[in-house]
């Protein structure tokens, strides 16, 4: 038995052999889509290293980004303790929606009972599970930006103009941490950085690295056994 046939016998497939795939951008941790997979489009994609799905409304199998471009490298590919739903990590090339929205997820529903309160509280909540949620917010927005481009906006203004506008941007603001820090300002210090940290963030995405990379670096070094 091959390693796809064994994969398809752990899947549970529902009356009409699919199976939801949910579709999410390894980069920012965006979930961007969800479609459905046959055998034959989980195998395609397996074998070809980028995403296939069944099109229920067409009747057949199609290639994500076959006539936009917007392809997806798959990363990884992972189904559930049922066997009833797939995750695909993926490398997004452009828009993932067909209306050229980086994500199909964007019509957001208002009015939920208890949703103002409860993000009021996130920066509390954030604070004691996770000091560092911004960042991973702060990374989907950023990775949005590349994508939809939204006319005046700062970021897409960085992007277009290219990444030596972006290292001229990050050793600009590199430079005045260095003064906010000899000028023991403190306040200038936290505006200062976190300029510096956004347009890092920035240059990541531009090149295509998730900020999980940083931490995983970080944490290589810190758990580096000591001479």
């Amino acid at each position: 038995m091959s390693n796809i046939e064994a994969v398809a016998a752990q899947i549970k497939w529902d009356e009409a052999g699919l199976v939801p795939a949910i579709v999410q951008d390894q980069l920012s941790k965006e979930v961007l889509m969800m479609a459905y997979m046959n055998k034959e489009s989980l195998a395609k994609s397996v074998e070809s290293g980028e995403t296939w799905f069944w099109s229920r409304s067409r009747g057949e199998l199609w290639h994500k980004g076959a006539t936009s471009g917007h392809t997806q490298r798959i990363v990884s590919m992972h189904y559930d303790c049922d066997g009833d739903t797939l995750l695909v990590r993926v490398q997004q090339q452009g828009a993932a929606c067909h209306t050229g929205k980086y994500s199909c997820f964007f019509n957001e529903i208002e009015g939920i009972k208890g949703s103002e309160e409860l993000r009021a509280d996130i920066p509390r909540t954030e604070a004691a599970a996770d000091r560092f949620a911004m960042l991973s917010q702060l990374e989907a927005v950023i990775a949005q930006r590349y994508v939809e481009r939204p006319e005046g906006a700062y970021t897409t203004y960085l992007f277009e103009k290219g990444v030596d506008k972006i290292l001229k941007k990050v050793g600009e603001e590199t430079a005045e941490v260095i003064i906010a820090a000899k000028n023991k300002d403190n306040d200038e210090l936290r505006c200062e950085t976190s300029d510096l940290i956004f347009h890092l963030m920035v240059l990541l995405r531009d090149r295509g690295m998730p900020l999980d990379d940083v931490m995983t670096e970080l944490g290589r070094r810190h758990n580096k056994p000591k001479q």
